[in-house]
């Protein structure tokens, strides 16, 4: 996004530097430092204030009532991108490198009940050409299922997800099978390079389902 496109965005909204920034949770400075083009303005960014036009437009097609945005929920969702998913790993229990991490805004269409964080996808693995494929730095938002439904069979019919298995990373897969009584989870990719394979619920540090994928426009 130019900075021309973000200020033009922003007098569309009909909203102030001030506003915006509050909206998407950063200082005003950075609004006037990006609407300047001193400074690129971030991805996450871009994909927030693009929705938040798309929003209104949408509202105003069906209603002849104005938006309001000062009702807008917000909820912000840590990032861990290509470069931050190593530390992560090992720092996803550290109260302090979360809140060092990035955050990427997302409005009231998505729950605000339990543990939230983002993912960008790296590699092809997942990538079969389908519309079901996430492809390289997709932003995946996941929902983390507590350790005590692992032991349930798990709903992989309708969830695809993100392990963080404590010795080959954050992986992005969709589960084909669960035994339960063995605690084993066969993953598999959708590129029919990648094989099966199988892992122990032990050796997982974290389990996510994922909600919902956000893409760049240029990209199919």
């Amino acid at each position: 996004m130019t900075h021309l496109e973000f200020k033009q965005i922003r007098k569309q909204l009909n909203m102030k530097q001030a506003e915006i920034a509050e909206a998407i949770g950063v200082g005003t400075r950075a609004v006037q430092y990006w609407e300047k083009g001193e400074r690129k303005i971030p991805e996450t960014t871009a994909y927030f204030v693009r929705n938040l036009l798309e929003e209104q437009e949408s509202k105003t097609k069906s209603s002849a009532s104005p938006v309001v945005f000062s009702d807008l929920k917000v909820m912000y969702v840590p990032l861990a991108n290509q470069y931050a998913q190593a530390g992560y790993l090992n720092g996803f229990a550290d109260e302090e490198y979360m809140e060092s991490l990035p955050v990427i805004p997302f409005t009231d269409d998505v729950e605000h009940r339990g543990e939230y964080m983002c993912f960008e996808v790296k590699g092809d693995s997942m990538d079969d050409g389908s519309y079901e494929s996430y492809l390289e730095g997709d932003i995946i938002l996941c929902r983390n299922i507590r350790q005590d439904y692992w032991m349930s069979k798990l709903h992989y019919d309708k969830w695809d997800f993100v392990i963080v298995h404590k010795e080959k990373g954050i992986l992005v897969k969709r589960i084909i099978n669960h035994d339960v009584e063995k605690g084993i989870i066969t993953l598999h990719s959708l590129n029919e390079y990648y094989d099966d394979f199988e892992i122990h619920l032990d050796d997982v540090a974290k389990l996510f389902n994922i909600i919902s994928t956000r893409r760049k426009n240029n990209r199919r």
